[in-house]
């Protein structure tokens, strides 16, 4: 049996929940972003008005002022968007249980099993898209077609409220014309290799010898291949089922620029603290220490470090992360963002145990970061805190516990 995949993408989500809030919004250029004032200025969300003057997701606040200046900004409510997310897949649950998140406001469902009971991929989709405009007032595109990639590709061709069906008789004439950017994992810099080999469209990427592709981009080069050519067959995850996660990090834009070692202390413990608090709920161990810094001329890097022994205490992350810091950037500094990431992780369950004075050091100190986990869950994060975070009250008001992303591993490995 062909199987049937869709893929659902609520339009503009975080802006179209913002407008239901407050109606008044609904005929003016919006873009949900950060606080300005603040300084954790990107645009997460615009809806179309704002669309039409050129603006994009993730660029600055201020970019998006000049193209228009009669824009509003919106701060973001994610308990909002979460409400809203969970009411869509409530709607889905009714057709499958086999739904798989692509973040908040993305799904794939996999409705073969379900023809039978409500007819055609097309005719689901339909119902899902009406039911999802008249019980939640905002609209969805999806995509229906036989694997997971083609589905994605089909919700991205037409928005808004609209369905686009891709199947193995019509994808080449349907997506073969498309930039090579609108292929799932296509970034920008792999995008910007494929032009230098000469491959601008899907079909570009479909027709090339794998023997070229694999030299250039090792696996992953016959992987775009394989979807470039409807050849993913991922399953479509099921519900409530838990992702392996890959890294767990936490970035900020600061309020003020980091001049001094003692502002950049502050706000690498506070993101380590996010990392180490999450680690040790997932149960997981980190092997390896990443940081994101990008300075006031927008210029960053990335740098990382392996750790002896894995661990999921903030001050041996804090630690790592400082001296990656301190011998990667130049000696006067502003910086404007810094990230702090866990990765290579591996199960708490099978770490062996140490009788090594450093080891039983760690395990300590994770005893003390257990303990204050237990008061922040009870009296809040701020019942607790580092005496260094005193010292600037500007940089310490992140809730690192709140703040946090994993970053889960991607079907395609």
């Amino acid at each position: 049996m062909d199987r049937v995949i869709l893929h659902s993408d609520m339009n503009n989500f975080y802006a179209s929940v913002e407008c239901l809030y407050d109606s008044s919004l609904r005929d003016k250029p919006i873009a949900v972003g950060g606080d300005p004032e603040q300084r954790h200025g990107i645009v997460l969300a615009k809806n179309y008005i704002a669309k039409a003057y050129g603006i994009q997701t993730g660029e600055a606040l201020w970019q998006a002022k000049k193209k228009c200046p009669d824009i509003i900004f919106v701060p973001p409510h994610f308990e909002r968007y979460l409400r809203f997310s969970q009411l869509a897949r409530k709607i889905y649950y009714d057709f499958t249980d086999q739904i798989e998140p692509f973040g908040l406001d993305e799904v794939w469902l996999d409705v073969t099993g379900s023809k039978t009971l409500f007819g055609s991929g097309k005719k689901i989709a339909d119902e899902i898209r009406e039911r999802v405009k008249k019980e939640l007032g905002i609209t969805v595109s999806i995509g229906v077609s036989y694997n997971k990639i083609f589905a994605k590709l089909g919700s991205d061709m037409k928005k808004p409220d609209a369905i686009t069906e891709i199947y193995p008789d019509n994808y080449s004439e349907k997506i073969w014309r498309l930039p090579v950017g609108k292929l799932l994992y296509v970034g920008p810099s792999t995008q910007k290799k494929l032009r230098y080999y000469g491959i601008y469209t899907i079909g570009d990427l479909a027709n090339t010898d794998t023997k070229y592709l694999q030299s250039w981009f090792g696996i992953n080069g016959i992987m775009l291949w394989q979807f470039a050519n409807g050849l993913d067959n991922s399953p479509v995850s099921i519900i409530g089922a838990k992702s392996q996660v890959k890294s767990i990090g936490n970035s900020t834009t600061t309020p003020k620029d980091l001049t001094c070692d003692d502002d950049v202390k502050i706000t690498l413990f506070l993101l380590s603290e996010s990392v180490a608090t999450r680690l040790r709920e997932c149960g997981l161990l980190c092997h390896t220490v990443l940081i994101y810094v990008r300075d006031n001329k927008l210029q960053s890097f990335e740098r990382q470090i392996k750790l002896e022994d894995p661990v999921c205490v903030s001050d041996i992350i804090a630690d790592k992360a400082f001296y990656l810091f301190k011998t990667n950037m130049q000696q006067e500094y502003a910086v404007r963002s810094l990230g702090v990431r866990a990765c290579d992780l591996t199960m708490d369950c099978n770490r062996q145990i140490g009788l090594l004075p450093e080891s039983v050091r760690i395990m300590r100190q994770e005893d003390l970061e257990n303990a204050v986990d237990n008061i922040r869950r009870r009296f809040g994060h701020y019942a607790i805190r580092r005496g260094i975070m005193l010292a600037d009250k500007s940089l310490s008001t992140l809730n690192p516990k709140d703040d946090h992303i994993i970053h889960p591993v991607a079907f395609m490995r």
